[in-house]
């Protein structure tokens, strides 16, 4: 027998939730093949089998969030696997028929007597203190599994069952009980799960109670870690991009017709905070308690809205690339997000993130940083409006906002205004003479 463990999915990654098992137990598997799919605040992914053989146990429900390196199935190798279908044949042959019949005289099938024990360590230990006769218990649980709320509510002596009845079979098979094996490979209980909040009845009238996803739960955990460990500050300026505005409306059609992709301003900003981060390294760094560490390589970490969360994938050595070697990175990375084809290396190594929250129409936001980076950028919506100008003059200029939030630990005012100045001359250096390429 083999386990298959939650894999570490990222550098920072230290827990994984599985969103749904491919394969169920007494399934065949190959290497390789994907047995279950796994969610974290930057990936889904699936588990591959490193070896041929069958699923023998889940250990690990659907929506269930558990640490790196702890067990999620066991699969039979080949020959195990045969070796132990015999023996299970040969037993079940054996074994009188009125063994395997319930309380009231019908047979129970083989499906349900393997179901019916696989208990939690817990539950098992709670029914032993008691002295109760486990296998008479009514599960409440999925398929019918018994819960540790099963068994607190359990009355001896219920249905014919005497106290002493129950004490005399629970000693009669003590020996199984009481055995590691019967539970070690159990399904965990759900209703033990710090994670899950108990039963609370149904949503009133006028309400709707949505469940929490696995995403959304990895993700609120992630923001109210960064929140916690990181004291945010926060800065904006006000950029004219005028002149960048007549650029991309020139060269928008001509760029989409040779290249495929829309030509948009998320490119030209993060070209601009490249540039500023070379000036200014320490604003891509992170914090590590006793150092500051400095990032040499600048990794550009960009937020794509998918249909069931934000991902945030990766365009590495953003610095070496042109206005139009960013537009292509940024489509690609937003199509394969869509379709859920990243991989873990599209999510790993982000140093610094740059967010186009003016995509849905906002002018002003305080992000909260993407740990471990040291700060965070959100560009809002290009609005056209009267602008008095040096020389007394009102024009209508197009403008932004540039948004940051910093770690306080990490970066001062004096550094962040610099960089924040630094974005902001270059954009607003950037016009119809400026090269895509």
């Amino acid at each position: 027998m083999a386990e298959v463990r939650m894999p570490k999915l990222g550098e920072s990654v230290t827990e994984g939730t599985i969103g749904k098992w491919l394969k169920q137990v007494g399934d065949s598997v190959y290497k390789y093949e994907p047995i279950a799919e796994v969610t974290t605040d930057k990936v889904n992914a699936e588990i591959p089998s490193d070896f041929d053989g069958v699923l023998t146990a889940i250990l690990v429900a659907e929506n269930e969030t558990v640490k790196v390196g702890t067990p999620l199935a066991v699969i039979a190798e080949e020959g195990q696997a045969a070796a132990s279908q015999n023996e299970t044949g040969a037993t079940a042959a054996a074994e009188p028929a009125a063994q395997r019949a319930s309380d009231d005289g019908e047979a129970q099938s083989p499906e349900h007597d393997a179901q019916r024990s696989r208990y939690s360590p817990v539950v098992l230990r709670m029914s032993q203190e008691r002295g109760i006769d486990i296998a008479r218990i009514k599960g409440s649980g999925i398929a019918g599994r018994v819960t540790r709320k099963d068994v607190l509510a359990y009355v001896p002596g219920k249905d014919g069952e005497s106290a002493g009845g129950a004490q005399a079979a629970e000693r009669k098979q003590g020996d199984v009980a009481t055995l590691p094996s019967a539970s070690a490979y159990a399904a965990p209980d759900k209703s033990e799960s710090p994670s899950t909040p108990p039963a609370s009845g149904e949503a009133p009238e006028r309400e709707e109670w949505l469940p929490v996803t696995a995403i959304r739960r990895t993700i609120a955990q992630r923001m109210l870690q960064s929140k916690q460990q990181a004291p945010h500050a926060w800065m904006m300026v006000e950029v004219d991009v005028t002149p960048l505005a007549r650029l991309r409306e020139r060269e928008k059609k001509a760029f989409k017709q040779r290249e495929g992709i829309d030509l948009t301003y998320l490119p030209f900003f993060i070209k601009a905070t490249v540039e500023a981060l070379k000036e200014f390294p320490l604003v891509n760094s992170t914090w590590a308690e006793d150092k500051i560490i400095v990032k040499r390589d600048l990794h550009i970490s960009i937020a794509v809205a998918t249909e069931n969360a934000l991902v945030v994938p990766v365009i590495k050595h953003a610095d070496r690339l042109s206005v139009s070697g960013l537009a292509s990175a940024i489509s690609e990375l937003a199509q394969r997000a869509r379709s859920g084809k990243l991989t873990l290396d599209d999510v790993q190594g982000g140093t610094f993130t740059v967010n186009n929250t003016g995509a849905f129409g906002s002018i002003l936001s305080q992000p909260i940083i993407n740990a471990p980076q040291a700060a965070i950028l959100t560009v809002e919506s290009i609005v056209r409006r009267p602008v008095v100008r040096g020389d007394d003059s009102i024009a209508i200029r197009s403008m932004v906002n540039l948004c940051m939030s910093l770690d306080h630990r990490v970066l001062d005012g004096w550094v962040s205004g610099q960089f924040l100045r630094a974005v902001k001359l270059r954009l607003e250096q950037m016009d119809e003479q400026t090269s895509l390429y």
